[in-house]
């Protein structure tokens, strides 16, 4: 369904003999079905105990550690730190291929069944828009892009996908759906939320769960986890881990909707932030992550650590606080098990906290039905970028796409009399680029860190697409050097190159990222704009920006945002296959100036007028 209300139309009467015997067979069957899953979850809970009941103080801590599995010693740590979890998210591949990736898993899942009591690893991976840790995966629109196709269905569609492919490379747990709500532009992580409306955003998180979890035990779901836990997204000023100065009353309103939407979803895990709350710090704030999560909304899955958490937010005090599992990677799983087990004996951590903490981990695992079925499913990697995968994500594209300015009719391209179409910007023809952070590395697929984006595996690249749909010339121009002024139509593609986390933060002082586009981007516009091609600029970026100057320069403006790997989907809608319809999921700026408060414009302040509001989008 598209996140719309719609009433429903009035149906025919039935006979109330046909209605009484309905309502009593669907009892029955329900009554039957809710004994099964009552049952089930008892069977899970005796042997959750039962487990418990055996372990030793170093067993338990061992399941609480999560590490990377390239850190040094873990094979010899899981059997003999009782590892917990393993995770992936940047740094050296598993395995060369998708069966090297289930080799790897394989093999130190079998570490871990070695143990005196067996109990499986959680594989663990930032999987945030399709499993892009593994070159040749299908690669989604970023959150953002979901956003503004308005599509709840398409998003469930996308989470599936997403986690058979995950299962497919070996991991059984996904650190996803990321339901921030963004209040700045200058957050570097804006294109990981779908949008700044709080209910837009329930509505999306609801069915990224149901699509990346379904049927827990079946092969091809995964556990999920919402992220950050809370206010990430709502720091003064757009600063990642900054403190977030919302009262507790607009936390609770604005912020902690969709967490109890989640939570009712019956989602596995929840990340907690790098952020603070009126001064106190996310991990170790028992109030809203013990008595809030836990308690008030009836969380009984895990509540995991981010980077560091465990030294970076105060040690044991975020145990207490309610973390039950600590990412102690590089370097950090010797120190961090030695300083819980000594607070645990000093009493500075008591037992049931730490009880708390494993019977939720296992009873995850039992969830998963890891105990029957530790292996990944050798049958899955076949399906890692399928072309029916791929044609939701193409699907995705088009539908994330939001027309902001249209005139002159030049769209949909008409190039049946057209002598040339020129197509200029290095954003246009690299898949890198137009796909941004958490895509192959952590801050993108880069040569290099810092370094120019690349294409990667299996991607169709924006200019590749307008190649295939065009019926006349095309000539490109990857670096604007050379306008081509006797061009019918010049698309102009600009944009960020990608970031992640804070390395996308725009500071006062000191930053690689701007709310503007570079200079050589608009130069890209301005060479063009009145000379004589009618231009069209495809912007693509992770979060709206100030493009107001461009926007009046252009015939026709999109934000196009991360497409990911299925850039001609783009193309499809630029020459006519398919109208826009996306719509703004975040109001847009018209000015720098927007931006001297804490906050940036958005829908529920009204003190700031944007170019355009929440919701905003054309058709041709």
């Amino acid at each position: 369904m598209m996140y719309t209300n719609k009433k429903s139309k009035q149906g025919h009467k039935v006979p109330i003999l046909i209605i009484t015997l309905a309502v009593i067979i669907l009892t029955v069957l329900f009554g039957a079905f809710s004994s099964r899953e009552v049952n089930f979850e008892e069977e899970i809970e005796r042997k959750v105990e039962a487990l418990l009941s055996q372990m030793t103080l170093e067993e338990k801590i061992g399941q609480m550690s999560q590490v990377r599995h390239f850190d040094n010693n873990v094979d010899d740590d899981i059997t003999a730190k009782y590892l917990g979890s393993i995770i992936h998210t940047h740094g050296p591949y598993p395995g060369e291929d998708a069966a090297g990736w289930q080799s790897r898993f394989t093999e130190l899942q079998k570490k871990a069944l070695s143990t005196r009591l067996g109990i499986p690893l959680l594989f663990a991976v930032d999987a945030v828009h399709g499993q892009n840790t593994f070159n040749g995966a299908t690669i989604f629109p970023h959150n953002i892009g979901l956003g503004a196709s308005g599509n709840v269905q398409l998003v469930e569609k996308t989470a599936a996908i997403t986690a058979l492919e995950t299962q497919a490379t070996g991991f059984n747990w996904a650190f996803t759906p990321c339901i921030a709500i963004p209040y700045n532009e200058k957050w570097g992580r804006v294109y990981e939320a779908f949008s700044e409306s709080t209910e837009m955003t329930q509505e999306f998180a609801k069915a990224s769960v149901r699509g990346h979890q379904g049927k827990l035990s079946d092969s091809h779901t995964v556990l999920v986890t919402a992220k950050h836990y809370v206010g990430d997204g709502a720091t003064d000023y757009g600063i990642e881990g900054g403190n977030t100065s919302l009262t507790m009353k607009e936390v609770s309103e604005r912020l902690l909707p969709p967490y109890r939407d989640v939570v009712e979803e019956g989602i596995g895990a929840i990340m907690v932030s790098f952020n603070s709350i009126d001064s106190i710090s996310m991990h170790a704030h028992k109030e809203l992550i013990t008595d809030t999560l836990k308690t008030g909304m009836g969380f009984d899955g895990i509540v995991v650590s981010d980077w560091q958490g465990y030294f970076r937010f105060g040690k044991n005090d975020i145990i207490n606080a309610g973390v039950d599992m600590v990412m102690a990677v590089d370097g950090n799983l010797a120190p961090f098990q030695d300083s819980l087990k000594k607070g645990v004996q000093s009493g500075v951590v008591p037992m049931e906290r730490i009880d708390d903490a494993v019977r939720r981990i296992l009873r995850q695992k039992f969830r998963l039905g890891l105990f029957e079925n530790p292996f990944p499913d050798t049958t899955l990697a076949g399906k890692i970028g399928a072309p029916e995968h791929r044609d939701i994500a193409r699907q995705a594209v088009r539908e994330s796409l939001v027309l902001l300015k249209h005139e002159h009719d030049v769209l949909p391209i008409d190039d049946e009399h057209m002598e040339k179409i020129v197509v200029v910007g290095e954003h246009a023809n690299n898949s890198g680029l137009q796909s941004g952070g958490w895509t192959i590395g952590w801050q993108g697929n880069y040569k290099g860190w810092r370094d120019i984006a690349i294409n990667y595996s299996g991607a169709t690249t924006i200019l590749e697409g307008i190649q295939q749909k065009a019926q006349t010339t095309v000539v490109y121009d990857s670096l604007g050097t050379n306008p081509h002024l006797d061009a019918d139509v010049a698309i102009i593609v600009v944009g960020e190159t990608p970031y992640a986390e804070m390395f996308g933060d725009i500071k006062e002082e000191g930053s690689e990222y701007s709310l503007t586009l570079s200079e050589n981007h608009q130069q890209y516009i301005h060479a063009y704009a009145g000379k004589g091609p009618k231009i069209i600029v495809i912007l693509v970026s992770g979060r709206p920006l100030v493009t107001t100057k461009q926007i009046n320069q252009s015939d026709a403006f999109i934000a196009a945002w991360l497409p990911g790997s299925e850039g001609d989907g783009v193309a499809e809608v630029l020459f006519g296959d398919y109208n826009f319809s996306g719509t703004l999921p975040h109001s847009w700026p018209k000015a720098v100036e927007d931006f001297e408060g804490k906050y940036g414009p958005n829908f529920w302040d009204t003190t700031i007028t944007p170019l355009y509001p929440f919701g905003y989008g054309l058709k041709y």
